[in-house]
């Protein structure tokens, strides 16, 4: 097995994984032991897991439940949050330009008196 691919598997992830395995019950640190040294990176694994999880998350959300009325208010809140989210991002991105804007026109004031 090529070395770079070996040494990637032990990451500060799989160490701390195989540590804490150790510490709550020693089977399963061995178990992380055989994981990283023929299974994989445990990086790659809790990268699946949070796919998977989002995905699932994704798709419970969306799904639609008996009742049509609920469905139509549940997309109707989702559809104002999301709204008001970007309506959020566009202030805080003003707020920003102006504090940058702020800084520079102080910038420029101090070095011209200097």
């Amino acid at each position: 097995m090529n070395q770079a691919i070996r040494r990637k598997r032990w990451t500060p992830l799989a160490i701390f994984a195989m540590i804490v395995g150790f510490i709550l019950w020693w089977p399963l640190g061995l178990a992380v032991i055989g994981y990283i040294l023929w299974g994989g990176s445990v990086d790659q694994l809790v990268d699946d897991l949070t796919t998977k999880a989002s995905e699932a998350w994704r798709g419970s959300r969306t799904t639609p439940s008996a009742s049509p009325a609920f469905d139509a208010y549940r997309a109707e809140t989702l559809k104002r949050l999301e709204d008001e989210q970007a309506e959020f991002a566009g202030f805080v991105h003003k707020l920003r330009e102006a504090r940058d804007r702020e800084e520079f026109d102080r910038f420029m004031s101090e070095r011209g008196s200097r």
